[in-house]
């Protein structure tokens, strides 16, 4: 198949961007295979992109960029063991639309369902819940091509180490083509929104995860307000309830505004963050609906985002040291801290991988597509983390190299090794695949130094 030329690769945030050699939208098996044997033999590097909502490179090439938008078919629905095998350009809104229809949803989701389920499964996406897993842990099977065009079989009782790598592979394995998910007979939600203090909540942390299905919680820097939430399946009617401040676009429109005239007087970040604190969030709520339609969250309007996983024990820790640090530099951080809480699995680079964990999310917005200064901001909260054990969310922002990763993933180096072997040549690299696998750490920081560059 012909490839685009000049195609310009935009991540969702307009925060990194590539202009690949040629552009694929493959809608085969056979096309994919293909094209890999084109850039085998034209010496090519080939990358996967997904839906583009990743806040980092891990998807950018220049050379041959494959977009799975239109392999997205849905190949088998097993109502009796609630299970869907479908293509890995599926996206998660996709999904969500489908398995209703059959009686069926996914157990967990995280807040963004506009990604596909194999850039999901790449990156080890995650919800909330202290007896759930990443996305990834609920993938019962996979095929992977690998970049010499075989396809291979891939679950916990075949190729048994190449499935536990591939679950979150960072697209450095292959092509992931399809994948057969665990689901669970369709189900309501009731989320109940609170509110509460800092303190109050870490200091009640283990409490609040075991109360409910799926705990989280946001803090508003600059204040001492948390809102959180508890979420738990129900069988009561669908029920609705919101501040008309945000339900008629008020808040939406008016909070870009607001943050913009911040990027020319920061002193007004923490009158901001108080203000629509009280004004939309800050009041007991409840809603009942169905299940992926509480799961998401909304990303209200471009961002640069970071987020790591620490240590569940750690997270008071950090927390009150990314409180300690912002009230010292005074710096203008942007509301929420978002706080979400997964079980340990064994999926060899997810940041869960042998320990319940704690992933905290930091944002700083882009009002109008402004850039808008973050750079200390993401340094001090990066030097806070790994100071905990961090571990970065992989389609986001972090500046390790192979020396720090090899000693936070125990499966690291098999990893490596087992990359190796499936691609030789390195077919499936990139800048941010070579940071990860082929850099020192002093190397990595100097690749990406959080520069503040916005396309």
């Amino acid at each position: 198949m012909e490839g685009r030329k000049g195609y310009k690769f935009l991540n969702w945030a307009r925060t990194y961007s590539c202009t690949p050699l040629l552009y694929f939208e493959p809608s085969t098996l056979q096309e994919i295979q293909e094209l890999l044997g084109r850039a085998k033999r034209e010496r090519k590097h080939v990358k996967v992109a997904g839906c583009g909502h990743s806040p980092s490179d891990i998807a950018c090439t220049t050379d041959y960029m494959i977009s799975l938008r239109k392999f997205n078919r849905v190949l088998e629905v097993d109502t009796q063991r609630m299970t869907v095998k479908v293509e890995a350009g599926i996206s998660l809104a996709e999904l969500n639309n489908l398995l209703p229809k059959h009686g069926l949803a996914l157990s967990n989701l995280g807040s963004v369902d506009g990604i596909s389920l194999g850039g999901a499964m790449a990156t080890a996406t995650h919800g909330t819940g202290g007896e759930y897993g990443v996305v990834s842990t609920h993938v019962l099977s996979l095929d992977l091509l690998v970049a010499s065009g075989e396809v291979l079989h891939c679950s916990r009782t075949s190729n048994t180490d190449v499935f536990l790598a591939s679950l979150c592979g960072l697209g450095s394995l292959g092509v992931v083509v399809s994948a057969t998910v665990q689901c669970e007979a369709a189900f309501k939600l009731h989320q109940q929104q609170m509110v509460t203090t800092l303190d109050k909540v870490l200091e009640n942390l283990e409490e609040h995860i075991s109360a409910c299905d799926h705990f989280r919680f946001c803090w508003y820097p600059h204040t001492d307000n948390v809102i959180y939430w508890y979420c738990n399946r129900t069988k009561r009617p669908v029920k609705k309830e919101g501040s008309w401040f945000w339900n008629y676009g008020v808040g939406y429109y008016s909070l870009e505004f607001m943050y913009w005239l911040s990027s020319f007087w920061s002193g007004l970040v923490p009158f901001i963050n108080h203000t629509y604190y009280k004004l939309v969030y800050g009041v007991p709520a409840e809603t009942v609906a169905r299940s992926d339609k509480v799961f998401g969250f909304e990303c209200l309007f471009k961002q640069y985002v970071m987020e790591w996983a620490i240590p569940r024990a750690e997270t008071a820790k950090a927390l009150n040291e990314l409180k300690r640090w912002i009230e010292i530099n005074k710096f203008p951080a942007h509301f929420p801290v978002e706080v979400r809480f997964v079980k340990k699995d064994d999926i060899w680079l997810s940041p869960a991988h042998g320990r319940d964990s704690c992933y905290i999310n930091i944002v700083m917005y882009r009002p109008y597509g402004k850039l808008i200064s973050h750079a200390d901001y993401w340094a001090a909260f990066q030097k806070i983390v790994t100071a905990v054990g961090g571990r970065p969310h992989w389609a986001k922002d972090h500046t390790l190299g192979r020396d720090q990763l090899q000693e936070l993933y125990p499966k690291f180096k098999e990893f490596a090794a087992l990359r190796k072997k499936l691609d030789p040549t390195d077919m499936f690299m990139n800048d941010y695949l070579r940071q990860v696998f082929e850099m020192q750490s002093d190397e990595a920081a100097g690749r990406r130094t959080f520069a503040e560059v916005t396309v």
